[in-house]
């Protein structure tokens, strides 16, 4: 896999504690890792990097979020694309230098593509974009 299946199984697992209120992370990394089954150790270094990233910078994730999406308050915003939003703010204000704010969008838009709505791709990178401008 890639940085991509990583932030794929990381999607997955944000997915699940934000929907079912499980506090236990490690558990849904595992409940995640055992369907893929498919990331390598660097992927899988990568993808909890992520988990725990937003996690514990959830509060100024979601703060910053919140100040571009207009009347869209982030618990109003469908789940898959919170958490989308949740990774990308992660990436752009603590992730890797080779990371370019380009790249993240774009990888934010790819996941919203195969997980989100028909309207998420254009959602995302909207509030992505704000938040690149900011």
């Amino acid at each position: 896999m890639s940085r991509r299946g990583a932030r794929y199984a990381a999607l997955q697992t944000l997915f699940q504690l934000d929907l079912n209120n499980i506090l236990d992370r490690e558990r849904a990394i595992n409940a995640v890792l055992e369907i893929t089954k498919k990331l390598k150790e660097t992927d899988s270094v990568y993808m909890h990097k992520i988990i725990n990233g937003v996690i514990d910078n959830h509060l100024y994730i979601d703060k910053r979020i919140s100040s571009v999406s207009g009347d869209w308050h982030i618990d109003r915003m469908p789940a898959v694309d919170r958490n989308i939003l949740r990774i990308a703010v992660y990436e752009l204000e603590f992730g890797e230098k080779d990371l370019t704010p380009k790249i993240i969008i774009n990888e934010a838009v790819e996941l919203a593509k195969e997980f989100g709505t028909d309207d998420s791709s254009r959602f995302i990178n909207g509030v992505l974009g704000s938040i690149v401008k900011k």
